[in-house]
């Protein structure tokens, strides 16, 4: 566990984009072969082919303000998206009281922390976050006002935060809890103890349990469990627990900005009043396109199997070599790289030799404590890119660990 004293004056500091630190460091650095990029978790599957048509069909409505709780179009579609997805929520979700559409998750993400911590009173509150993380996670604690506690996510916790141990004093004054499963970067799944446990405690200690499940259509065997399913199955009830979920992993339309937030009524009418004068709606046109892509399936199996394909085809070409795992979910792989000197050396040394262009791990994750950076050893490499590309890729790096 790691605690950040900061204040938002620091925040431009502290918020330092992986990516822009990957081009300081691999700037005047000449790539070996011709590049190949696996550094953007950007799904290249192809954007469904229903998009297009209707959008265009649709150009009147931009000249309209968008309504800041979604057209019932939009909000019956996720709704009943929910329950297929999730057959113990059958019968259970009501559109217009547990779900608000967002622009793009990560915007629920950030904004959403202003309404938990509002919950808190007048103390500092803290809020716990995996680490490695998302950086908006980060972002929205400091901009908050808020104490960022880093929740270390390794090898030996299943590459998820250990939660059995938190003490009580610093769960007392907590806002929030981020947590994404799949996690990014390492695919580590939450099971369903697992949550129950979070849920548990966020109820006990009356925080807002914030769980991000972008990823939850991408994974290799069994889909991975919800967290308003497991609320439910708990005591019937959503409290304490919102979801995020977005189209741009589910759906290959990153560009769409389109996701939403699902769970505590109360929580969500709070945060409503904010959102109305706070944040950004989705444009009519759009929040239609979403209402068809939540209601279509074939495209997301589709593509589920692109992403199977390319995880048989990783541990194929990468599997003997020592630093290998296999994701559970999500599409990066998360590879231990001790023995080529670490994050960065091994980023440079994949580019300067492979012409594959990785995301070092430290840049991922902030440093505990002890001085240790559980994303120093690992490189997170995007398997997005289509079969023969993304193995064209792994080959490379295979000849160089060979």
């Amino acid at each position: 566990m790691n605690t950040l004293n900061t204040s938002i004056a620091e925040l431009p500091r502290l918020i330092h984009s992986p990516f822009a630190r990957l081009r300081e460091l691999l700037a005047g650095l000449e790539p070996g072969r011709s590049p190949i990029d696996m550094t953007i978790g950007e799904p290249r599957h192809g954007v469904p082919s229903l998009v297009g048509p209707a959008l265009q069909n649709e150009t009147e409505r931009f000249g309209k303000y968008p309504p800041v709780q979604g057209t019932p179009e939009l909000v019956n579609a996720i709704g009943a998206w929910l329950e297929r997805r999730y057959p113990g929520l059958s019968g259970v979700i009501s559109p217009t009281r547990h779900i608000l559409p967002l622009s793009g998750s990560r915007e629920g993400l950030f904004s959403a922390i202003f309404s938990a911590i509002a919950r808190k009173g007048d103390q500092r509150p803290a809020v716990l976050m995996p680490n490695p993380f998302y950086q908006a996670y980060l972002a929205a604690a400091v901009a908050a006002g808020a104490e960022p506690v880093f929740l270390n996510s390794e090898v030996e916790t299943g590459f998820l935060p250990n939660i059995e141990s938190l003490p009580s004093d610093l769960l007392e004054r907590t806002a929030a809890f981020y947590l994404a499963s799949p996690a990014n970067p390492q695919g580590a799944i939450a099971d369903h103890t697992y949550l129950a446990k979070a849920i548990a405690l966020a109820r006990q200690y009356n925080f807002m349990l914030f769980l991000d499940e972008c990823y939850c259509e991408i994974y290799r065997d069994a889909p991975p469990a919800g967290g308003l399913e497991v609320s439910h199955t708990v005591n019937g009830s959503f409290a304490n627990v919102v979801v995020f979920n977005s189209l741009s992993k589910r759906s290959n339309v990153p560009g769409l900005r389109s996701g939403f937030i699902a769970g505590d009524e109360q929580f969500l009418s709070e945060y409503l009043r904010f959102r109305n004068v706070a944040c950004p709606q989705m444009p009519l046109p759009v929040q239609h396109v979403s209402a068809l892509l939540w209601g279509e399936e074939s495209h997301v199996e589709a593509s589920r199997v692109l992403y199977r394909q390319k995880f048989d085809c990783a541990r194929a070409v990468l599997g003997k070599f020592e630093g290998y795992t296999d994701p559970a979910g999500a599409f990066f792989l998360w590879l231990n790289m001790t023995h080529l000197g670490g994050s960065e050396t091994a980023t440079k040394t994949f580019w300067k030799e492979c012409g594959v262009k990785v995301l070092p791990g430290a840049y991922l994750a902030q440093v505990d404590t002890q001085g240790r950076n559980p994303g120093e050893a690992y490189v997170r490499i995007a398997l997005v890119d289509d079969l023969q590309r993304t193995q064209e890729a792994l080959e490379r790096l295979a000849r160089l660990l060979s």
